[in-house]
């Protein structure tokens, strides 16, 4: 039996009320030993639980409420939280009887009330026998040469194949229409038979990439809410901006909002997957697809189609999220910043900088002495040098104390290696005595500069909420590369000198 991760919670409500009809859904199930049952259900890639059956005698398990059972694909779940089998719930089967045997769980199932549940229950045998046809296979390669094993394996793998998308189909054909034959139809892969030969005289595989792309989403239904009430919509999602999307910002936010205008405003299908996109490329792994983060501010947020997901709060969070992140995205000009350096320290020190205690204190200083200040601000703009790392870290950070000196011994290495790079690194506190001692030990040889006048807001500015940070900006001061490791700066360095190379061809 698969186990069971059960979530409680999530990052919007789907849940509606009917109180004018009710559900009422009986299990026979025999031999089953558990006092305890629950009715889960599937949403995007949790499992929730719908119901509880508190009273379990002789395996006679009956979930009933007042109200009806939103679409969906469902699951009757152990009391030690693992899955005995899945069922359908639409707007023709709030009640039905099931019936079944823990003995022989799978070939037992079936419903004398639900002809789409018996439908069901039919094409799970059929995928229970074609997975023990597998598992023989597999077994058979056992003890075979590795040639005769690869031949063996893949021959068979084919025919199974084969005799599934056949059986898919006809089973698709016959249940066309039905939300069985949606289920079905979202799990099935569209691939080309008809393949022409390339240049080369193989199968083209650019026409079976484009292929399948087109036809990745034949007969989903994006305004039904019982797609993402199914074991499969999410993973196939997943698999899409994956892997079948290319893999750019500009790619991807396309394919969202060709996904979107096929929703309708308000439905759940629209709600889970703005919510989706937005949680999932606010921190992406792969760096720079931020961007797709703050185009769904830009086109959702700011236009006001968030509304039906977020609350007035939490939209104004995120949209104030995208105006951080929008100025610092791949390519961007980096924010010019205004610090002090060591030698400006007495100075400023002077001025009582670090003494003020409000903000209207440090603004007096600064209307006070701008024109000074003005000569001791130190920037980044002026900086000659093909590549400029830009660095933000803290004295007391324990995971600066071990960066720091590893970037210090990179930083020396590019150098040596000829190498046009400079360091302009930021300290992000005022303990002014620390960090000087902390540059003077280390011997610290680049630009040391701090905000002593504390103007620059660097936390927003450049996102900084954490230490160390770095950012690699090339000769025009464009971001190259942001949030990266030590390890990273020299293959970063190299390849965009191998690109700006073929450029020049």
């Amino acid at each position: 039996m698969k186990k069971i991760v059960f979530a409680f919670t999530f990052f919007i409500v789907l849940t509606s009320v009917n109180a004018q009809k009710n559900y009422e859904i009986k299990i026979n199930f025999k031999n089953c030993k558990d006092t305890l049952a629950y009715l889960a259900f599937y949403q995007f890639d949790k499992t929730y639980i719908a119901d509880t059956c508190k009273k379990v005698v002789n395996g006679n398990i009956i979930f009933k409420g007042k109200r009806l059972l939103e679409k969906g694909v469902y699951c009757l779940i152990s009391q030690d939280k693992k899955l005995y089998f899945d069922f359908i719930v639409d707007e023709n089967s709030q009640k039905m009887q099931i019936n079944t045997d823990n003995v022989n769980l799978v070939e037992t199932l079936h419903s004398t009330t639900s002809k789409e549940n018996d439908a069901f229950f039919t094409y799970i045998k059929f995928m229970a026998a074609k997975n023990k046809e597998f598992e023989g296979i597999i077994s058979k390669t056992k003890g075979m040469n590795k040639k005769d094993s690869i031949t063996y394996f893949t021959d068979n793998r084919k025919v199974l194949d084969e005799n599934i998308s056949d059986y898919d189909k006809i089973f698709l054909e016959k249940n066309k229409g039905t939300y069985l034959g949606d289920i079905i139809n979202l799990k099935k892969e569209k691939v080309a038979t008809e393949i022409p030969k390339a240049a080369n005289n193989r199968p083209d595989s650019l026409f079976v990439y484009n292929y399948y792309k087109k036809h990745y989403w034949d007969g989903v239904n994006f305004q039904d809410d019982g797609m993402i009430r199914t074991p499969f919509f999410a993973s196939r999602l997943k698999k899409y901006f994956n892997n079948v999307v290319a893999q750019n910002p500009d790619s991807v936010a396309v394919e969202i909002d060709r996904m979107m205008v096929k929703t309708k405003q308000g439905t759940k299908m629209n709600m889970l997957l703005l919510a989706y996109f937005t949680g999932t490329y606010e921190n992406y792994s792969i760096m720079g697809f931020d961007k797709v983060f703050v185009h769904m501010v830009d086109n959702y947020f700011k236009t006001g189609k968030a509304n039906d997901v977020y609350d007035h709060q939490t939209i104004e969070n995120v949209i104030k999220r995208g105006y951080i992140l929008k100025p610092l995205l791949l390519g961007s000009k980096a924010p010019n910043l205004f610090m002090i350096d060591k030698a400006g320290y007495d100075k400023i020190a002077y001025l009582g900088f670090d003494k003020a205690k409000t903000s209207e204190e440090l603004t007096k200083i600064y209307n006070e002495n701008s024109q000074m200040l003005n000569q001791l601000f130190v920037s980044f703009y002026p900086i000659q040098a093909d590549y400029l790392l830009l660095v933000f870290w803290d004295v007391d950070c324990g995971h600066c104390q071990t960066e720091i000196p590893k970037l210090q011994k990179e930083y020396n290495d590019l150098i040596r290696e000829g190498k046009d790079v400079k360091v302009f690194s930021v300290y992000t506190e005022h303990d002014f005595d620390k960090y000087q001692k902390y540059i003077a030990d280390h011997k610290l040889d680049w630009i040391n500069v701090y905000d002593g006048v504390h103007i620059n807001n660097l936390k927003e500015k450049y996102d900084v909420y954490s230490t160390p940070v770095i950012y690699l900006l090339d000769k025009d001061k464009k971001i190259i590369a942001k949030r990266i490791g030590v390890e990273q700066i020299k293959n970063i360095i190299t390849d965009m000198e191998l690109e700006y190379k073929k450029n020049k061809k």
